[in-house]
C-alpha cells in the first residue's frame, strides 16, 4: 500500500507539472482522467502485451505476455501506461499551441525495432484516436493481431509495420520485439518528444510444418489452353521464386492467382492456396468496372447519349425522399467518377448512404435515390466512395439497353473476349450487381485489363470506343488520400503510381476488397491481375501493392 501511495503522488506531481527543454514548468493545458487503478500505477510508462482483449479492472500483472508464438489466428493486444495524456505531452512540444490545434495536429509516433534494430516507424494519422481521448485518456488497449473482426487503426499500424520490414526479419526462431511510443506534432513546426511509453516481448517464430522443395517454388510452365499466346521474354524467375516461398509460408496471406501480360502474351500464371486456372474468383469491386465499360458501349451504339445524361432524364425525382433540384442535376458522369454529391460515403461508417445500409433493404435504387444531397460536396467535384452510385449506373444501364444489362453485356463484351464461365450477383430486382461481386477466371479478367491496355480493342475489334477507354483511364478527380492510393480516379478505375527499382511506374486499376486487383500499367507494356480473399482484412491491398513493387516489376522489367 505504501508502494501505490508512492506511486500516486508520483502521477499526481507527473500530471500537473511537466520540464520542457529549457528546464521550465509547464502546467498542463488539459484535466486529465484520474489515474487511481493499482496496475496503471505500478507500470506508468510502459506499454504491455496481451494474449485477449483483457478490460483494465480485470487485468493483473500475471497476464502480461513474456513471450508469444506467432500463429495464424492468435491474438495480441497491447495496452499502454502513460503518465500524462498526449494532449499535455503535445503541450510541452509547443507551448504556444491551443488545445484544439494540439488535437488537430499532434499525434502519436510508433517505433517498432526487432532485435534492436529500427524496423519501422510512423506518426499515425492525427485522427487515430481523436480529441477526446488524446485530451483525458492515459491508459489505452489496441489490437495488433486478431481473428475476429475488431476495427481500429492499430491493426493497420501493425500491418505496416510487418510489410514495412516486419514480415523479412521474423525469421524462423526467437527474436525481441521493442516498441516505443513518443509524442509528435507537425504544425507549426515538427517535433518528436521523448519516449513516453516503451515494451519488449520475446517473439517465437515456428518453423514451417515442412520444408518447400525447390521445384515447388519455381515458376510454373504455362500448360496448354490459355486461350493466350505464351511470351518467350525472359524474366527474375529467382525473384517469383522468392514470392511464390513467401505466399507458401503465408507472409502473404490468402493471394489465389498471379497472372502477367506482357506485351500482350501470357508471361506468368500462378495459382495458389486452392485455386485453379478455372476457379472463378469473387473480386468483389473490380466488378464496378465494368460498368464503366458497358456504359461506354452503351454511348457508342445511342442507347445513352452520353455521359453527361442526368438522373432527371432516366427518374421521376419527386416520387423519392429529399428531393432537391440539385439531385437532378447529378450525372452518370459523376457517378462514376464517385463525385455525385449524395450523402453517401462508403468512407464512413456513419453515412446514411453508407453502401452496409443498402444491403439490407429490398430496392437499392430506391435506397440510393431517396438519399438527401450533401451540401458540402458539389457534384463532380468531390470524390467519395459511393457503392450505391454504381447500383444506379447498372439500372440505368438495365433501363436502357435491349434485354436488359446481363444480356447486352454478355452480348457486347464477353462474347467478343470469348469469356464464357463467369457468374454475376444480382440485386433485388434481378438485376446484375455493378455494386461488385462479378466472378471469372484470373485469365479472363487479365483480359478485360488487356482490352484497356489496347485503348478498346481486342483481337482487332474495338469492342470499346478508344475515346471512351482513355478517357476512363484518365485521372479525372484527386483521391483524399496519404500514400500510394492518394492519386486519383478515372470512369470507376483507380489510379496509382507504383514504386519499384527507384523508378515510378503510372497504372490504372480495377480494386476489390481482399486485395483482388487488374493493374494496367500507363507506359509499361503490362497487365498484372492478383485475385485475393483477404475479405476486410488490413493487409489486404498493402500485401499485393508489395507484391507487385517489391517481386514483380522488379523481375518483369529490365
Amino acid at each position: 500500500m505504501k508502494q501505490i501511495r508512492k506511486g500516486r503522488i508520483l502521477i499526481f506531481l507527473c500530471a500537473l507539472f511537466s520540464i520542457n527543454a529549457f528546464g521550465q514548468q509547464i502546467e498542463n493545458i488539459v484535466e486529465i482522467e484520474e489515474i487511481t487503478n493499482a496496475l496503471h500505477l505500478a507500470n506508468v510508462g510502459k506499454i504491455v502485451f496481451l494474449p485477449s482483449a483483457l478490460a483494465l479492472e480485470n487485468s493483473k500483472a500475471e497476464d502480461f505476455l513474456k513471450e508469444y508464438e506467432m500463429k495464424e489466428k492468435s491474438d495480441l493486444h497491447i495496452r499502454v501506461f502513460l503518465g500524462n495524456s498526449l494532449t499535455n505531452y503535445l503541450h510541452r512540444l509547443q507551448p504556444a499551441a491551443s488545445v484544439d490545434e494540439l488535437t488537430r495536429n499532434g499525434r502519436f509516433q510508433f517505433a517498432f525495432y526487432l532485435d534492436n534494430t529500427l524496423i519501422y516507424r510512423e506518426n499515425l494519422h492525427p485522427g487515430a484516436f481523436g480529441a477526446e481521448n488524446k485530451n483525458r485518456r492515459t491508459v489505452f488497449r489496441v489490437p495488433l493481431a486478431t481473428a475476429d473482426a475488431e476495427d481500429a487503426w492499430s491493426k493497420f499500424l501493425w500491418n505496416r509495420f510487418m510489410l514495412g520490414g516486419g514480415d523479412d526479419a521474423l525469421t524462423p526462431g526467437a527474436h525481441l520485439l521493442k516498441i516505443e511510443i513518443r509524442p509528435f506534432i507537425d504544425q507549426p513546426t515538427a517535433r518528436t518528444g521523448d519516449i513516453i511509453a516503451q515494451g519488449e516481448l520475446k517473439i517465437i517464430v515456428p518453423k514451417p510444418a515442412r520444408e518447400l522443395t525447390d521445384k515447388e517454388i519455381q515458376p510454373q510452365k504455362i500448360k496448354a489452353g490459355s486461350g493466350w499466346r505464351v511470351s518467350n521474354d525472359d524474366y527474375d524467375r529467382k525473384k517469383i521464386a522468392e514470392l511464390k516461398l513467401k505466399i507458401a509460408e503465408n507472409k502473404f496471406k490468402n493471394i489465389t492467382a498471379i497472372v502477367v501480360v506482357k506485351n500482350g502474351k501470357l508471361l506468368i500464371e500462378e495459382y495458389f492456396n486452392g485455386a485453379a486456372r478455372e476457379t472463378l474468383h469473387n473480386t468483389r469491386s473490380v466488378g464496378k468496372s465494368f460498368a464503366s465499360t458497358i456504359t461506354g458501349i452503351a454511348i457508342k451504339d445511342g442507347y445513352l447519349k452520353n455521359e453527361n445524361q442526368t438522373l432527371s432524364e432516366f427518374y421521376d425525382l419527386q416520387k423519392f425522399e429529399n428531393y432537391s433540384p440539385e439531385k437532378g442535376s447529378v450525372t452518370i458522369k459523376s457517378l462514376l467518377t464517385m463525385s455525385s454529391g449524395f450523402n453517401g460515403s462508403d468512407e464512413d461508417e456513419n453515412s446514411p448512404g453508407n453502401e452496409e445500409k443498402m444491403y439490407p433493404t429490398s430496392d437499392w435504387v430506391k435506397f440510393a435515390l431517396d438519399l438527401p444531397m450533401d451540401k458540402n460536396k458539389a457534384v463532380g467535384k468531390k470524390w467519395d466512395y459511393f457503392t450505391a452510385g454504381v447500383v444506379v449506373v447498372g439500372d440505368i444501364l438495365d433501363k436502357s439497353v435491349p434485354g436488359g444489362l446481363e444480356k447486352y453485356a454478355d452480348k457486347k463484351l464477353f462474347a467478343p473476349l470469348n469469356i464464357k464461365n463467369y457468374k454475376w450477383q444480382y440485386t433485388p430486382q434481378k438485376v446484375a450487381n455493378t455494386a461488385g461481386g462479378l466472378q471469372m477466371s484470373a485469365l479472363d479478367f487479365a483480359k478485360f485489363g488487356q482490352l484497356y491496355k489496347n485503348k478498346g480493342a481486342w483481337r482487332g475489334k474495338q469492342i470499346i470506343p478508344r475515346n471512351w477507354a482513355e478517357a476512363s483511364l484518365t485521372r479525372h478527380l484527386p483521391l483524399p488520400r496519404e500514400g500510394a492510393a492518394a492519386a486519383g480516379y478515372g470512369y470507376l478505375f483507380w489510379n496509382q503510381t507504383f514504386k519499384a527499382n527507384e523508378k515510378q511506374y503510372e497504372a490504372f486499376l480495377s480494386n476489390g476488397n481482399g486485395g483482388n486487383k487488374i493493374i494496367v500499367f500507363s507506359e509499361q507494356p503490362l497487365v498484372i491481375v492478383v485475385t485475393a480473399t483477404a475479405y476486410g482484412k488490413p493487409y489486404a491491398h498493402s500485401q499485393v501493392d508489395k507484391i507487385v513493387e517489391k517481386y514483380l516489376l522488379p523481375a518483369i522489367v529490365k
